[in-house]
């Protein structure tokens, strides 16, 4: 009809005005026909998931698909976390929520399976929660299923290669613990609360302080959930991302007598200090005796040296005129019968024998 209409007009008009209406009458057509067909294209490629939505009642518009596509959203994702939100009675997540939180860098599918899990369990996480929750690195799946359904961590993890908690009573008898505790998560606190490996820990820790304070490693086996008891008063949940809601004592083993093992350590230091002190003073006295000694060898030195002052202090009495010869021979016999005298005095023995 257009085109009659523009060639009655060009056939009508004469010359170049002619012409320029017939190919403007052209170019409009092509421009027409190139809307259509963009319309039809784009209607083929989003029916299919616009019907989807329809059918299920998720209230997801033509437009709403068309601005995901140039956002650069993954339609179906989305689309089929609306879907399954709105089957499941959670109507007041929108689609801009879910989309918000997909370009945030969230997992979508899994905040919709928690929020879906919550819901039915009765649980109060609201949208904001549990995508703040999942953008933080938790994942917010576990934690509503683990508040659901309790889970048991063992202390100590096996995975940093220990098997037991090792603690000594008083007696100094070593103890070995296996410990097994049940907590659920407190959603309240996921974020920015402590991890299992804090509550490993401190569930550690007050196992060794209460064989520690055990007067008798015999108590602590008659009675293991006198550990559990005194674990769970302390209050070791505060500020985790979970309740503890049971301590179980799953195994305890007697080790060694770290006590006697310490006592035996410290008298063989004792040992080896004293034998060291002993050396030490045993080099002192043998130091002391060559000190002696050389001071000995010291003075007969000098005493033999004053002894051959002698003759010569004599001569020279001869010389001088102070010493006679009858004087010298009066102390030669003196000398003589006292040498005589410690001869005869010295060599006696009890039994009258000669030594």
């Amino acid at each position: 009809m257009h085109l009659t209409a523009f060639n009655m007009l060009a056939a009508r008009s004469g010359g170049e005005g002619g012409d320029f209406l017939a190919m403007a009458g052209w170019v409009l057509v092509v421009i027409c026909a190139i809307i259509v067909v963009a319309i039809g294209i784009v209607f083929i490629q989003f029916f299919a998931t616009w019907l989807q939505a329809f059918m299920a009642k998720a209230g997801v518009s033509f437009a709403s698909l068309i601005g995901m596509r140039l956002r650069k959203v993954n339609l179906q994702q989305i689309v089929q976390s609306k879907i399954t939100v709105s089957q499941a009675g959670l109507g007041d997540i929108t689609t801009n929520m879910l989309e918000s939180h997909y370009l945030a860098g969230g997992r979508v599918p899994n905040v919709v399976r928690a929020m879906i899990a919550a819901h039915r369990a009765r649980i109060s996480l609201d949208w904001s929660k549990a995508a703040a929750i999942d953008l933080a690195g938790r994942d917010v799946l576990d934690a509503v299923q683990t508040s659901v359904n309790p889970k048991v961590i063992d202390v100590p993890n096996a995975a940093t290669g220990r098997t037991t908690i090792d603690a000594v009573a008083k007696d100094g008898i070593q103890l070995k613990v296996k410990a097994r505790v049940t907590v659920r998560t407190n959603i309240q606190q996921l974020i920015g609360g402590a991890t299992e490996e804090t509550i490993i820990a401190r569930v550690g820790e007050g196992i060794v302080t209460s064989i520690g304070s055990a007067d008798t490693y015999k108590h602590v086996l008659e009675n293991p959930d006198s550990i559990s008891k005194t674990v769970l008063h302390k209050g070791l949940d505060a500020g985790t991302a979970f309740e503890i809601l049971s301590i179980d004592i799953a195994d305890v083993d007697v080790g060694d007598n770290v006590g006697a093992k310490l006592q035996a350590d410290q008298a063989e230091s004792d040992k080896r200090r004293f034998q060291a002190e002993a050396e030490k003073r045993r080099a002192l006295a043998v130091a002391q005796e060559q000190e002696f000694t050389a001071t000995a060898q010291q003075n007969r030195a000098k005493v033999i040296e004053a002894e051959a002052q002698i003759p010569l202090a004599m001569a020279e009495a001869f010389r001088s005129g102070h010493l006679g010869i009858m004087d010298y021979y009066k102390m030669r016999n003196v000398m003589a019968d006292t040498q005589m005298r410690e001869s005869l005095g010295g060599g006696s023995a009890p039994d009258g024998g000669k030594k």
